[in-house]
């Protein structure tokens, strides 16, 4: 098989679809590699890293007109025209948003998979692009809140008094809240979290976090994630996290329901019983947000209070997210290529979810 990867063109995305090592594993395997020159270079992985495991760098028609496609990003429309009939492209294609990019890739031909769809099963886990790269992002959110708080995270004894620790509250315990909690422990803030699923409570509390619990609220959905809460539900939580944000430094909020708009849970009335000086870091912008206040890609200030925005956030650690990326990827081929050849069965409990566009037809949810 000829396997391409082109260089990323969405704005600020420094992340590469394939590194080195996997490469050199496909290679060895029997598949041509084509990168197109400086696909990895944001990443920090030179063309001769590529080169030096067998990849071939090539020009970008030549790499968009490959067997298989492999990018980060979705494709931009214009670009669909250069993929061959048969093309099977995957990616972080968006696919709830991307209805035009869609039809024209049906149109074309191409068998497209899009990378957040993958099942939440045993099975698929090591495919899991969602929880790789929330892994950077709920790393960076931390680091992100730290740089922009006006205190430091642990608390210093020193000449001139002590200063007391710093108070993280994190919203949402998922892999990217989880990688959060770690995160804000490791340099030394006291950490407090709330998530609509007790279930968590026990991860919570294991890496050194109060759980902030709600009574008689529970809403865990399929596949392990949460799922929108009654009216009475969110008033009840509304209730107990006002009171609790009053205390806070630094509110990191990361709750999103897949499919869905994110599930509002700052208001900003909440925001601004908030200390002047605090920050919130919303992981959900690019979804709709966590807090009414939040800007895409923007800072706001709210009485005092920054309220950050940040987008494609995985992509600031762009080395490590590329290298779990690319073994999500290399998992994805394993299952789609047997024999040297694609094969791809719509019946497949694995691959089926995640084919959006197929025989000329779009199959996203059909």
């Amino acid at each position: 098989m000829r396997i391409g990867v082109p260089v990323e063109r969405i704005a600020g995305e420094r992340r590469v679809a394939l590194v080195p090592p996997t490469v050199a594993k496909l290679v060895k395997a029997g598949h041509e590699v084509l990168v197109e020159a400086g696909a990895g270079q944001r990443a920090s992985f030179p063309d001769q890293t590529y080169a030096d495991v067998g990849a071939v760098i090539s020009d970008r028609d030549t790499v968009l007109g490959a067997d298989i496609v492999l990018q980060v990003r979705e494709p931009a429309p214009d670009e669909v025209t250069a993929f061959q009939k048969g093309t099977v492209l995957a990616g972080l294609l968006q696919p709830a948003q991307q209805a035009d990019l869609l039809t024209a890739l049906g149109h074309q031909g191409v068998s497209a998979f899009a990378m957040e769809l993958v099942p939440r099963t045993t099975l698929a886990q090591s495919m899991d692009v969602l929880s790789s790269q929330a892994t950077v992002a709920g790393y960076e959110a931390v680091l992100l809140a730290a740089s922009t708080l006006d205190k430091l995270f642990p608390m210093l004894v020193t000449a001139a008094g002590t200063l007391p620790p710093a108070k993280v509250f994190i919203v949402g315990a998922g892999v990217a809240g989880l990688q959060a909690i770690a995160t804000a422990r490791r340099l030394g803030a006291i950490v407090s979290a709330f998530d609509v699923r007790p279930v968590v409570k026990e991860q919570v509390m294991s890496l050194g976090a109060t759980f902030v619990e709600v009574a008689s609220v529970a809403a865990e959905g399929s596949g392990g994630y949460a799922k929108e809460l009654g009216e009475d539900q969110q008033a009840r939580v509304a209730e107990i996290l006002t009171g609790h944000l009053k205390e806070m430094d630094i509110v990191i909020t990361t709750a999103q329901i897949p499919g869905r708009p994110a599930p509002r849970i700052l208001t900003g009335a909440m925001v601004a019983g908030m200390r002047p000086g605090a920050v919130i870091v919303d992981l959900a912008a690019e979804s709709g947000g966590n807090c009414e206040l939040t800007r895409v890609g923007e800072e706001v200030i709210h009485e005092g209070v920054r309220i950050l925005g940040p987008t494609n956030i995985a992509s600031a650690h762009a080395h490590h997210a590329s290298l779990m990326y690319s073994r999500n990827l290399q998992t994805f081929l394993d299952f789609l290529i047997k024999d040297g050849a694609v094969a791809l069965d719509l019946e497949d409990p694995t691959l089926g979810p995640m084919c959006v566009t197929h025989g000329g037809a779009v199959c996203y949810g059909s």
